[in-house]
Protein backbone atom coordinates (compact mmCIF):
# COMPACT_ATOMS: atom_id res chain seq x y z
CA UNK A 1 0.00 0.00 0.00
CA UNK A 2 2.89 2.36 0.75
CA UNK A 3 4.12 1.97 -2.84
CA UNK A 4 0.68 2.93 -4.21
CA UNK A 5 0.50 6.00 -1.96
CA UNK A 6 4.05 6.99 -2.96
CA UNK A 7 3.22 6.57 -6.65
CA UNK A 8 0.06 8.60 -6.17
CA UNK A 9 1.91 11.44 -4.47
CA UNK A 10 4.66 11.38 -7.10
CA UNK A 11 2.11 11.64 -9.91
CA UNK A 12 0.36 14.54 -8.17
CA UNK A 13 3.70 16.29 -7.66
CA UNK A 14 4.52 15.85 -11.36
CA UNK A 15 1.22 17.38 -12.47
CA UNK A 16 1.36 20.28 -9.99
CA UNK A 17 5.03 20.89 -10.76
CA UNK A 18 4.55 20.87 -14.52
CA UNK A 19 1.61 23.27 -14.27
CA UNK A 20 3.53 25.59 -11.95
CA UNK A 21 6.60 25.61 -14.18
CA UNK A 22 4.49 26.36 -17.24
CA UNK A 23 2.61 29.19 -15.51
CA UNK A 24 5.53 30.78 -13.70
CA UNK A 25 8.43 30.22 -16.11
CA UNK A 26 7.56 29.04 -19.63
CA UNK A 27 4.59 31.24 -20.48
CA UNK A 28 5.99 34.54 -19.17
CA UNK A 29 9.37 33.95 -20.83
CA UNK A 30 7.79 32.90 -24.11
CA UNK A 31 5.69 36.09 -24.08
CA UNK A 32 8.87 38.17 -23.57
CA UNK A 33 10.87 36.25 -26.17
CA UNK A 34 8.34 36.27 -29.03
CA UNK A 35 7.54 39.81 -30.08
CA UNK A 36 5.45 38.58 -33.01
CA UNK A 37 2.06 37.33 -31.80
CA UNK A 38 1.74 34.76 -34.60
CA UNK A 39 5.09 33.23 -33.65
CA UNK A 40 4.15 33.21 -29.95
CA UNK A 41 0.90 31.44 -30.73
CA UNK A 42 2.68 28.94 -32.98
CA UNK A 43 5.19 28.22 -30.20
CA UNK A 44 2.47 27.76 -27.57
CA UNK A 45 0.51 25.46 -29.87
CA UNK A 46 3.67 23.42 -30.49
CA UNK A 47 4.23 23.08 -26.74
CA UNK A 48 0.65 21.97 -26.18
CA UNK A 49 0.46 19.57 -29.12
CA UNK A 50 0.22 15.93 -28.11
CA UNK A 51 -0.09 16.52 -24.37
CA UNK A 52 -3.84 15.90 -24.06
CA UNK A 53 -3.64 12.12 -23.84
CA UNK A 54 -0.59 12.21 -21.57
CA UNK A 55 -2.56 14.27 -19.08
CA UNK A 56 -5.62 12.04 -19.47
CA UNK A 57 -3.38 9.08 -18.59
CA UNK A 58 -1.96 10.98 -15.63
CA UNK A 59 -5.45 11.80 -14.36
CA UNK A 60 -6.53 8.17 -14.77
CA UNK A 61 -3.46 6.99 -12.86
CA UNK A 62 -4.16 9.50 -10.07
CA UNK A 63 -7.78 8.36 -9.80
CA UNK A 64 -6.83 4.67 -9.80
CA UNK A 65 -4.01 5.01 -7.28
CA UNK A 66 -6.16 7.34 -5.19
CA UNK A 67 -9.08 4.88 -5.23
CA UNK A 68 -6.80 2.01 -4.22
CA UNK A 69 -5.36 4.08 -1.39
CA UNK A 70 -8.78 5.46 -0.27
CA UNK A 71 -8.68 3.71 3.12
CA UNK A 72 -5.62 5.82 3.88
CA UNK A 73 -6.50 8.96 1.90
CA UNK A 74 -9.50 11.26 2.41
CA UNK A 75 -12.33 10.83 -0.11
CA UNK A 76 -12.33 14.53 -0.98
CA UNK A 77 -8.86 14.07 -2.42
CA UNK A 78 -10.53 12.27 -5.33
CA UNK A 79 -13.07 15.10 -5.59
CA UNK A 80 -10.21 17.58 -6.00
CA UNK A 81 -8.79 15.49 -8.84
CA UNK A 82 -12.18 15.17 -10.50
CA UNK A 83 -12.61 18.96 -10.36
CA UNK A 84 -9.15 19.44 -11.87
CA UNK A 85 -10.03 16.86 -14.53
CA UNK A 86 -13.21 18.78 -15.37
CA UNK A 87 -11.22 21.99 -15.83
CA UNK A 88 -8.70 20.09 -17.96
CA UNK A 89 -11.49 18.65 -20.11
CA UNK A 90 -12.86 22.15 -20.70
CA UNK A 91 -9.41 23.45 -21.65
CA UNK A 92 -8.59 20.47 -23.82
CA UNK A 93 -11.84 19.95 -25.72
CA UNK A 94 -13.38 23.45 -25.74
CA UNK A 95 -10.76 26.11 -25.12
CA UNK A 96 -7.93 24.89 -27.40
CA UNK A 97 -10.10 24.05 -30.42
CA UNK A 98 -11.69 27.51 -30.22
CA UNK A 99 -8.29 29.12 -29.74
CA UNK A 100 -6.87 27.45 -32.85
CA UNK A 101 -9.46 29.28 -34.94
CA UNK A 102 -9.38 32.55 -32.97
CA UNK A 103 -8.66 35.82 -34.68
CA UNK A 104 -5.47 37.59 -33.59
CA UNK A 105 -7.52 40.15 -31.65
CA UNK A 106 -9.17 37.33 -29.67
CA UNK A 107 -5.91 35.66 -28.59
CA UNK A 108 -5.24 37.77 -25.47
CA UNK A 109 -8.67 36.82 -24.11
CA UNK A 110 -7.95 33.15 -24.74
CA UNK A 111 -4.57 33.47 -23.01
CA UNK A 112 -6.18 35.09 -19.97
CA UNK A 113 -8.84 32.38 -19.85
CA UNK A 114 -6.23 29.65 -20.13
CA UNK A 115 -4.15 31.25 -17.37
CA UNK A 116 -7.18 31.32 -15.01
CA UNK A 117 -8.04 27.72 -15.78
CA UNK A 118 -4.42 26.61 -15.45
CA UNK A 119 -4.20 28.28 -12.04
CA UNK A 120 -7.42 26.52 -11.01
CA UNK A 121 -5.96 23.14 -12.00
CA UNK A 122 -2.69 23.93 -10.24
CA UNK A 123 -4.44 24.92 -7.01
CA UNK A 124 -6.74 21.87 -7.08
CA UNK A 125 -3.93 19.40 -7.76
CA UNK A 126 -1.62 21.15 -5.31
CA UNK A 127 -4.29 20.99 -2.61
CA UNK A 128 -4.84 17.30 -3.35
CA UNK A 129 -1.10 16.64 -3.18
CA UNK A 130 -0.73 18.49 0.13
CA UNK A 131 -3.78 16.73 1.55
CA UNK A 132 -2.43 13.33 0.54
CA UNK A 133 1.00 14.17 1.90
CA UNK A 134 -0.38 15.46 5.20
CA UNK A 135 -2.59 12.39 5.54
CA UNK A 136 0.16 9.89 4.87
CA UNK A 137 2.63 11.59 7.18
CA UNK A 138 0.10 11.77 10.02
CA UNK A 139 -0.30 15.54 10.05
CA UNK A 140 -4.09 15.17 9.64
Amino acid sequence: MAAIVTLHLALAAVWAGAMSYSLLVVQPRAARFFTDDDRLEEFLMTLAHGNRWRVVGLIAALLVTGAIAVPRLPWFLLVLYLCAAAVFANVSWRHWPARVFALPAERPGFRRSLRRQAWAMTVLVGAAFLTGLATTTGLI
